[in-house]
């Protein structure tokens, strides 16, 4: 099971509850998870209830080809680290696509400074190994 992460990967799904998503399938112009991240391996994922103010940002795996198991969530519109309990009244659509945590960026500031996760040690082990 790999860590992968891809551009333009879209779906939605009309999950109920704070389980597992069952995704249906690509947005138009997007690719489904199944194509962009492949089954069992993991990935950053967010989701967002369509009409509300409900989000969820994470880290998942797609157990099957249209399942997203919720593993991590890292943030939420709660401001913690639980599950949302997404589409309540069971008549909402969930935008779910694969993203990159803010939280997880390394990054260089305007002045080429790493931000994030990398430091000064981490920046020159990697320039070693470039």
């Amino acid at each position: 099971m790999a860590l992968v992460i891809n551009d333009r990967v879209k779906e939605t799904s009309t999950t109920q509850g704070t389980g597992d998503i069952t995704l249906a399938g690509a947005v138009t112009g997007f690719i489904t998870f199944n194509s962009g991240i492949g089954t069992s391996n993991t990935t950053y994922y967010a989701i967002f209830e369509q009409g509300t103010n409900n989000f969820e940002v994470g880290l998942g795996t797609l157990s099957g080809s249209t399942t997203l198991q919720r593993d991590t969530v890292l943030s939420n519109s709660a401001g913690n680290t639980s599950k949302i309990n997404f589409n309540s009244g069971g008549t909402s659509t969930l935008n779910v696509f694969c993203t990159m945590p803010a939280e997880k960026s390394v990054y260089l500031d305007g002045s080429g400074d790493p931000v994030g996760a990398a430091s000064a040690g981490f920046a020159l082990a990697m320039a070693v190994a470039l």
